[in-house]
């Protein structure tokens, strides 16, 4: 008998000890962790309450492999990922590799980015980083004005692969092409399509994408960044530490920089974040991220068709290739409803609209579930 996708996926929902407590459609906000997280957790604790300095050794190698399962999830070479806490300080490392001089100075991003990106940027404003929004205020990405806005002035181009706020995608395609042909590189946020939208970086020819572990990729407390190899050699970040060096446990003066993607890292590394998120790596890559796109956009067509018999505005697009693993809803009260749904363990979130999330996880019957509910909190809160 063949095993079909949903079957397959189905048979991984003990995995996730959440699912037994609630309805959780929240993997754009915060991902399910799965249960072999505790393990980590229990022996990460034993190491600690016996240490002794030779486990560094241990925790590097750990840390390597989840590195490198990382970059074969998102088609990059081995060496081209490094990780860290979180995305801001990794895209704030990258921007202090870059020179803002003149005439050369204009970083181009989206009105749709999280607060991360114009914060970051306009922070580099004093070395010179002129930034440059694009964007109609709508929901989706105005790619004609953000291709237009490239031009010869153009440091980089720093741009969300999928809107936290509207669940809109965007064609990185076009973007790399034209950025390229001027000169300047591509800095793509995937934090909110790593690990449910297919990624390869390689064919993209992106230079350099930030993803995270804690929500579609089912871990925590780290963060990770690829950098195209061929310009790696040219990269000298300001913001740096000891650990960017040739050969750190060494411990002695750096000769140069690390020749692969550690030259993007900085002090010592926090070993813990990628130790509990292998366990979920190693689940995602276990089920494939075609078979985890092919089930997310059945759960989001469901949202959407719920939500159209409902009379409910859908904020995201409606056209796959122009979606990413999230719906948003819009309508008044939806704010109040949000609160209410949680109280009645019904789990998503609100960022100006209501946003639901399923992953590989979570089934239909779910899905009609939470409408069902929606629908009903939705009645009392016009009422």
């Amino acid at each position: 008998m063949t095993v079909t996708d949903s079957e397959r996926l189905a048979s991984l929902r003990a995995e996730f000890p959440i699912l037994s407590t609630c309805v959780y459609l929240n993997s754009n906000s915060t991902g399910a962790v799965p249960r072999g997280v505790e393990d980590v957790l229990g022996r990460y604790w034993r190491t600690l309450s016996t240490w002794r300095d030779e486990e560094w050794s241990g925790w590097l190698e750990q840390m390597a492999g989840y590195s490198a399962g990382l970059a074969r999830f998102i088609g990059a070479p081995a060496g081209s990922v490094v990780t860290d806490l979180n995305l801001s300080t990794l895209l704030a490392r990258v921007a202090s590799c870059l020179d803002f001089g003149a005439p050369r100075d204009k970083v181009v991003t989206t009105d749709l980015e999280f607060p991360t990106v114009p914060f970051i940027w306009r922070g580099f404003a004093r070395y010179g980083a002129a930034l440059e929004v694009v964007g109609t205020g709508g929901p989706e990405f105005d790619e004609d004005a953000l291709v237009e806005a490239i031009d010869e002035r153009t440091v980089c181009v720093c741009v969300s692969h999928g809107s936290y706020s509207t669940g809109a995608a965007l064609d990185l395609r076009r973007v790399v092409d034209r950025a390229h042909s001027v000169g300047a590189y591509v800095i793509v946020d995937a934090y909110q399509t790593v690990g449910v939208v297919p990624l390869d970086v390689t064919a993209l020819g992106v230079d350099f994408l930030l993803g995270g572990a804690h929500k579609w990729m089912c871990g925590a407390g780290t963060a990770f960044l690829y950098v195209r190899p061929d310009i790696l050699p040219d990269l000298r970040p300001a913001a740096t530490g000891w650990f960017a060096g040739d050969d750190p446990t060494s411990f002695g003066p750096p000769a140069g920089w690390a020749a692969d993607a550690r030259r993007l890292a900085s002090g010592t590394p926090m070993a813990l974040g990628p130790m509990m998120s292998q366990v979920g790596l190693d689940l995602l890559s276990g089920v494939g991220v075609q078979a985890i796109r092919r089930h997310s956009l059945a759960c989001t067509d469901r949202v959407i068709e719920r939500a159209d018999a409902a009379g409910i505005e859908v904020v995201t697009p409606r056209d796959p290739s122009r979606r990413a693993g999230v719906v948003c809803l819009s309508f008044p009260g939806d704010r109040q409803v949000r609160e209410a749904l949680l109280r009645a363990g019904m789990v998503c979130s609100w960022r100006g609209s209501l946003r639901v999330a399923p992953h590989f996880y979570n089934t239909i019957e779910e899905i009609d579930a939470f409408m069902d509910a929606l629908e009903y909190e939705r009645a009392r809160v016009t009422l």
